[in-house]
């Protein structure tokens, strides 16, 4: 037991004891038989935890210091300690409890998903606005929230392997969790730190970042399932949904089993699946998604969509763009078509390609279904795919293959076999995580043995034929781009190029370094390269200026790119308008600088491939989005379509002219056509169904005026900058040439904020949004919190000046009777769902004597404050004796009563739980508590004395 008998049950979080020589509050921890501590006047990361069961340490209750009659000090002292106590507030007791630790200030908007989150139990929510509103911030948020509540323990992130960086970081930088990084690269490491040897990774962690597919892997399966931690957000769940055909060999079908068998077996686990495309245009899929929210959304035949309704947010830019009278600069795109017409040579070869992928592809009746036949097919079609990416794609497909078909065994097996397999390396499949940029050269080697000795000739010397092409002499592809690409540079822009296959990166991004020269730097990111390495070389290009970009697709889904870049081109056409879209949502989103973004689409007016693409699923896609306003997926069975477009072209032989003509006579284009059409309508309706325009906008404001009423707003962040630097000689003053920008020198306590990359002066913002290229300081920066702790610090040391003394008086015109403003700090023990939480707030309140009692200023919440912003100094001034009478006279006011604080704990007691009602619309006793600790601890006493002389 402690010493001296004191029970550990008597310390409740945010009780005051004294250990170690010094003042503690106790903070909430999941052991029973640790007591873990804050300083009284420190942070989080000061803190320590008491073992208390070995009985060495002396644990006592204490009590709060009160101030020191001998050092008295000025109003703005008083004002900006009360701003640095908010500031420092972590666990504040303000309806979102997790805004005291995040460093990112969401957009009103953004607390509907958090809103929906903290009336469900268990947290069951697809959270599928459109790209780039801001998805990660809004699942981010509703765990910080949850942690920050006690609700949950672990978190843990399961999301593609490319973004694992990405979702590490977002988490470490806005929300502060140290997320470990669970991969195959990492796994031995994370294991090494473990206690011992029956405890997993995912048991351990508080919070992990985690690749789906490793997970899914059999040896972390089972694991992974047993340790599963309390809550779980799934990124581009869309991946996760059961594909059709269930073939459990296929890596989407077992995304989909981990996670159905996690929600059956963990019933109250939370979770958030977010994606941006729920619907894939296949309704069994997208049911199977919901069924992880509840088995009943799957079964029967009907979707409840009322019963559905508080499981999903689905919201349109335009739905959120002024929501809450708060504007959201969304970037326009201005997308754009640009054509090409191949040089003579150059389609010479395109040609006599084409004329050979029609001899080798036989159309007799029942031989189309044939598995060599279904080869030659595939090969065929990456052939022509390869020699209209660039020459470089089409030489490393087709030299080095021919060498070695001799060498493949040409064991084809089903038609259905060699289709399922081919498809993905060939076309570009939505729905598979990551996709290859490799060269598809798989189908050419499997047609080896296939290939007579005539066409293996024919083939080499098309590689030969490609590798005279190189260049743009002879590619005019290549060379449009370069021109463009220099156009986009010359106004300001920084592109990105993304092209389908690695030779082709680099054939464009070597290009692009010869044609600019040493005027700008050209970066080329392809999937060869390790994930942390395409974020390195992301990040330091980001430095240049000019830049350009040039990748594969390993950079087109959830990545994101809009800090450095602002305009892409799409130097290959993808066959499914979904990755179009994919790749300009990396630079089309929330956080872009620049107002209008700029897409190209590069396309070959004399290529029937390329017309047919863009006519048939592109421009169709375009259409949709512009009407709509979101972008709709392209349908089921979009595959085979496509693949009746590549075979038109391939096996038909029309009169010039009549090609395009002949795709939309084509019985399944005009299907595909008439069924995308319908999933717009149906889209539409949906959309506004789960737009959540239920919970309304002065809900949303009524709770952030809440909060930040207790952790102050970005004008407390101002105000407090401008009176520290004011008072060590430093200053805050407007840009003159930058609206809404700063330049702040903190004077002579740039010793005390110097931090890693910063020098002084430096030009600041409190709205991200007004400069991108200003720094921000919310509350949570490390410049803020650290100037805040020097004042708390200063403010509560025996030894301290009078700079931030806590106590006060002057003459003021602001008040016709003598008051005092009191500075309290409100302690509480939150009661919810059996846990346990600490959180805590600071007030300003004004006081006077009415009839020998202390009466309080009403309305309660706001008197003080306005007294500490409007009061003023009036002549003549307090002399030094003065102020320490009416000091004295307003402190022993206070000891005459000896309860003076009841009135105020009741009130703040009685705001929070209603708070919290509203919040979580729960009407049941007992379901939250809020036990406040008595009194509230005195930070400071400023006493306004009435101008006029009237003293009562």
């Amino acid at each position: 037991m402690p010493a001296e008998g004191y029970a550990i049950e008597r310390f409740a979080p945010g009780a005051l004891v004294y250990a170690r020589e010094r003042e503690w509050v106790v903070v909430a921890h999941e052991d029973p038989g640790v007591l873990r501590l804050r300083p009284l006047d420190g942070g989080e990361a000061e803190g320590c935890g008491i073992y208390v069961h070995l009985g060495r340490e002396v644990i006592r209750p204490a009590s709060f210091p009160a101030p020191d009659p001998e050092r008295i000090g000025d109003a703005t002292g008083l004002r900006t300690l009360f701003d640095a106590a908010r500031l420092v507030l972590r666990s504040g007791a303000a309806p979102f409890r997790a805004l005291g630790r995040i460093s990112v200030a969401p957009r009103p908007y953004q607390f509907v998903p958090l809103l929906m989150a903290l009336r469900l139990d268990p947290v069951r929510l697809l959270i599928a606005d459109d790209v780039g509103v801001g998805k990660t911030i809004e699942a981010a948020l509703i765990a910080r929230e949850l942690l920050d509540r006690g609700l949950v323990r672990r978190v843990g992130v399961l999301c593609p392997a490319h973004l694992c960086d990405q979702w590490r970081r977002e988490l470490e930088e806005k929300f502060a969790l140290v997320p470990d990084l669970v991969q195959p690269s990492t796994m031995a490491a994370l294991e090494r730190r473990l206690p011992r040897s029956d405890i997993s990774v995912y048991g351990w962690s508080e919070c992990f970042v985690a690749s789906i597919d490793f997970v899914k892997g059999e040896r972390q399966r089972q694991v992974f399932l047993r340790d599963a931690p309390d809550l779980l957000i799934v990124d581009e769940a869309h991946i996760c949904a059961r594909p059709r055909g269930g073939d459990r060999s296929r890596p989407q079908q077992q995304r989909y089993e981990l996670l159905r068998d996690l929600a059956a077996r963990h019933g109250d686990r939370h979770l958030l699946l977010v994606t941006a495309t729920p619907h894939s245009g296949i309704e069994e899929s997208f049911r199977s998604l919901l069924g992880l929210l509840d088995p009943a959304f799957e079964a029967g035949p009907r979707l409840d969509r009322r019963r559905l309704r508080p499981h999903i947010v689905q919201r349109r830019r335009q739905d959120v763009a002024k929501w809450l009278g708060a504007g959201t600069p969304f970037p326009r795109r201005c997308p754009r078509e640009v054509t090409y017409r191949l040089v003579p040579e150059y389609h010479r070869l395109f040609e006599d390609v084409l004329q050979f992928c029609r001899e080798t592809v036989t159309v007799g009746p029942g031989q189309t279904r044939d598995a060599r036949q279904r080869v030659r097919h595939w090969a065929a079609i990456a052939l022509l795919r390869c020699v209209l990416s660039s020459p470089a794609a089409a030489e490393k497909v087709l030299e080095r293959r021919a060498d070695r078909l001799d060498e493949a065994d040409g064991g084809a097996d089903d038609p259905d076999s060699v289709d399922a397999r081919m498809r993905p390396q060939v076309t570009d499949l939505a729905d598979e995580a990551g996709g290859t940029d490799l060269a598809p050269s798989a189908a050419l080697e499997e047609a080896g043995p296939s290939w007579k000795k005539s066409e293996r000739r024919r083939l080499r010397d098309f590689a030969r034929r490609a590798r005279a092409l190189a260049g743009p002499e002879n590619d005019a592809k290549l060379a449009r781009v370069l021109a463009e690409t220099e156009d986009l540079v010359s106004r300001g822009f920084h592109p990105i190029v993304f092209c389908r296959f690695i030779p082709t990166a680099k054939y464009v991004g070597e290009a692009l370094r010869h044609h600019l020269g040493d005027r700008e730097a050209v970066e080329i990111v392809t999937g060869e390269l390790p994930d942390e390495r395409r974020r390195e070389i992301v990040d330091e290009l980001g430095t240049h200026e000019p830049r350009v970009l040039v990748a594969t697709d390993c950079l087109s889904e959830g990545i994101n790119l809009q800090d450095h870049f602002d305009a892409v081109i799409h130097y290959d056409l993808p066959w499914n308008p979904n990755r179009l879209e994919q790749r300009e949502g990396r630079v089309d989103r929330f956080g872009q600088k620049r107002p209008v973004v700029e897409a190209l689409v590069i396309y070959g007016e004399d290529n029937e491939v390329d017309l047919a693409v863009l006519d048939v699923l592109l421009r169709k896609a375009e259409r949709i989005r512009s009407a709509l306003g979101v972008s709709v997926p392209v349908p089921a069975g979009a595959e085979e379509v496509l693949e009746t477009v590549v075979e038109t072209v391939l096996l038909r032989r029309p009169k010039p002219g009549r090609q395009l003509a002949l795709l939309f006579e084509d019985e399944r284009v005009s299907t595909l056509h008439r069924v995308w059409d319908e999933a717009a309508a149906r889209e539409k309706e949906i959309r506004a169904y789960y737009a959540q325009e239920g919970i309304q906008p002065d809900e949303v404001a009524q709770e952030i005026a809440a909060t930040d009423d207790v952790l102050g707003d970005p004008g407390t962040v101002e105000r407090f900058l401008r009176d520290l630097a004011a008072r060590f000689g430093g200053g805050l003053v407007a840009h003159p040439e930058r609206q809404g920008v700063h330049r702040f020198d903190p004077g002579e306590l740039r010793n005390a904020l110097d931090l890693p990359g910063l020098s002084f002066p430096v030009d600041v913002v409190f709205d991200r949004l007004v400069d991108p290229d200003a720094l921000y300081l919310g509350r949570s920066h490390p410049l803020v919190e650290t100037a805040a702790r020097r004042v708390l610090g200063e403010a509560m040391a025996g030894d301290g000046g009078p700079l931030f003394a806590r106590l006060g008086a002057m003459r003021s015109r602001a008040v016709s009777r003598l008051t005092a403003l009191l500075l309290l700090r409100f302690r509480y023990t939150f009661h919810e769902r059996e846990q346990q939480s600490f959180a805590e707030e600071v007030r300003v309140v004004a006081c006077r004597r009415e009839e020998g009692r202390l009466v309080f200023a009403e309305p309660l919440g706001t008197a003080g404050c306005q007294l500490v912003s409007t009061a003023v100094p009036a002549a003549p001034d307090l002399s030094a004796a003065e102020r320490r009478h009416w000091i004295e006279t307003m402190r022993e006011a206070l000891a005459q009563e000896r309860r003076w604080w009841q009135p105020l704990v009741a009130w703040r007691k009685g705001e929070l739980e209603a708070a919290h009602r509203r919040l979580r619309r729960i009407t049941r006793e007992g379901a939250f508590r809020v036990e406040p600790f008595t009194p509230p601890d005195l930070l400071g006493l400023f006493v306004l004395v009435p101008a006029g002389g009237n003293d009562g």
